[in-house]
């Protein structure tokens, strides 16, 4: 593969230069960006891979202001329908997409819609919903609609600005794009990185006087879900443990469980994977299958002895207390 990538150098210099050429059409106003009533906050990233999205849209839900009435949109990756749809009873995992589905499942005071038009996407929800701020879910390069707020993820172990264009490297967007973000998070950081690493950190990312930089990490509960009740995941550490995901970058789960002394056999599949019959059928032979829940809304119900392990984000330093305070009153501010 990385032989692969490093042939594919050619095609990611042009690559780069029609990603250049399409954000320049959009700054020049050659291509138009528009603007909406309601306040949106975009949440997103320049690079392919997990940094976070859905863990942080899931935090802005429970941390904006309660009287906030709240829609996210999302384009609803790798889901079986088109056009707009809104989460409601009767529209399954499939239609709405795993991480929208989630979100919709476990947050049922909010409104959350898909759209890959996020113009026409806002526009219905500012019609039939009229919320008071809509979440814009991975759409940092989506420039026709121009977002009162910028949340940018880049992770620890993948800076974007030590990131190359795809396929070599994997930015999806210009590294001067950065420059929109009103907040950076550096997610997925060792729980423990010192301030002295820290601003080793915003060194390279050097933000501008507006923007704040703050540093995340994951944190995974101990308490596992599922279908047959909820465990502890120190129960897990005497059986046959069966990790199945679909997720972008599996590697920091890995490394929490096995931190915990759980040994895992660990089937891997692509991100937004849809299993099969014959992976379901596989899944069933084993003695306990432990997932994430992105994955668990795609096989709930279909496996036994099946577990999610929920991970949320969390602050170092004044973090949390910053970016809430900031999102916050910008929504308050007219």
């Amino acid at each position: 593969m990385q032989l692969l990538r490093k042939l594919g150098f050619p095609i990611s210099l042009i690559y780069a230069i029609v990603v250049y050429l399409r954000n320049y059409l959009y700054d020049t106003g050659v291509f138009p960006s528009r603007s909406f009533a309601t306040k949106t906050i975009c949440v997103g990233n320049l690079s392919v891979g997990g940094t976070g999205k859905t863990p942080m849209i899931e935090f802005l839900i429970t941390h904006l202001n309660e009287q906030c009435k709240i829609a996210v949109l999302s384009r609803g990756y790798g889901r079986r329908s088109k056009g707009y749809l809104l989460g409601e009873s009767g529209v399954g995992v499939e239609s709405l997409g795993d991480e929208p589905y989630q979100i919709y499942k476990k947050f049922p005071n909010a409104f959350v819609a898909v759209d890959a038009d996020r113009q026409h996407g806002i526009s219905t929800l500012e019609k039939t919903v009229g919320p008071d701020v809509i979440l814009l879910d991975d759409a940092f390069q989506h420039r026709k609609v121009r977002c009162d707020h910028y949340v940018l993820l880049t992770s620890y172990a993948n800076l974007y600005v030590d990131d190359w264009y795809l396929p070599t490297g994997n930015l999806r967007d210009s590294k001067r794009e950065a420059r929109r973000a009103n907040i950076i998070i550096v997610t997925k950081c060792p729980p423990n990185l010192s301030a002295m690493q820290q601003q080793g950190i915003l060194k390279k990312i050097a933000p501008a006087p507006r923007q704040k930089v703050i540093f995340s990490y994951l944190d995974y509960d101990t308490s596992l879900k599922g279908g047959s009740g909820e465990i502890s995941l120190a129960q897990m550490k005497n059986r046959k443990v069966t990790l199945v995901t679909g997720i972008a970058n599996p590697k920091p789960l890995v490394d929490f469980l096995a931190d915990q002394g759980i040994a895992v056999e660990h089937l891997a599949y692509q991100d937004h994977h849809f299993f099969s019959d014959k992976e379901i059928a596989l899944f069933n032979t084993k003695e306990v299958v432990l997932t994430t829940e992105k994955d668990y809304v795609r096989l709930e119900g279909k496996i036994k002895n099946l577990h999610y392990i929920g991970v949320k984000h969390k602050f170092l330093n004044e973090g949390e207390k910053v970016l809430v305070s900031l999102l916050n009153d910008g929504l308050s501010n007219p």
